[in-house]
């Protein structure tokens, strides 16, 4: 009887989740790799001014990231998790697509995660902020404007290339979604900015010590070292929590 009961209820075993390959057109792989190169370049010319003005020039900075992120998703990634293409067999005629078709596929799915990452990513991470020890009654446009960055630099491509599946973003949040370059560069964002946070309360008495320049700083670079590691060494790990 238990084995009547048991063939009778079939078992669904969950598809193992695969890390995102980026997209293998040379547009792709050009920009792939001059992205790191684009998104260090806002803090490292912009330093000064970071310390100097932080919500002016963290304002004027939101567009030129806004930017490079959505590039980096329309050129690199495929969209709601679906695997790149199969590469053209030789003698194979290849099918004429659509441009209009082709262009609109990229543009609704980037312009949602857009529109995810400024409604639900970023007012989540400023309450997550304030949890970690942001002021809590002073700085709110700094606050605010750090969360915003924060969100820009770990949620577009997440909601870009794995979509709003409920067990997909379980695997993102518990951390056993395999690491690769999307994943990568999502981790690198938040330990870059808790490890930027360490300097703030150091009473070295510095202009660049004052919230938030250091975690803008971390975060960047942590952003960038992650999308290299996740995709270039550690691509395919999965945490291991004990």
């Amino acid at each position: 009887m238990e084995s009547l009961a048991a063939n009778a209820v079939p078992s669904q075993v969950p598809t193992p989740a695969k890390p995102v390959n980026l997209l293998q057109s040379q547009p792709s792989q050009f920009y792939a790799n001059l992205h790191p190169i684009l998104l260090l370049s806002l803090p490292l010319f912009s330093f000064k001014s970071l310390v100097n003005d932080p919500v002016n020039t963290l304002l004027g900075l939101t567009p030129a990231l806004a930017i490079l992120q959505a590039i980096y998703c329309v050129v690199c990634l495929p969209s709601t998790g679906q695997a790149p293409p199969a590469p053209h067999k030789p003698g194979q005629k290849k099918k004429a697509g659509k441009p209009a078709q082709d262009i609109w596929a990229k543009v609704v799915p980037v312009f949602l995660s857009f529109v995810l990452t400024f409604t639900l990513s970023a007012p989540i991470l400023y309450i997550t902020v304030i949890l970690f020890g942001a002021p809590l009654t002073t700085h709110h446009p700094h606050t605010l404007l750090l969360a915003l960055h924060l969100a820009l630099l770990t949620t577009p491509q997440l909601y870009y290339a794995h979509g709003l599946d409920a067990a997909k973003w379980l695997q993102i949040v518990s951390l056993q979604l395999p690491v690769d370059e999307v994943y990568g560069m999502t981790l690198g964002a938040c330990v870059g900015a808790w490890i930027g946070a360490i300097p703030i309360p150091l009473d070295w008495d510095r202009e660049w010590q004052k919230w938030p320049v250091t975690i803008i700083v971390g975060l960047y670079f942590g952003a960038i070292v992650g999308k290299l590691a996740g995709g270039y060494v550690f691509k395919g790990w999965k945490i291991k929590l004990s």
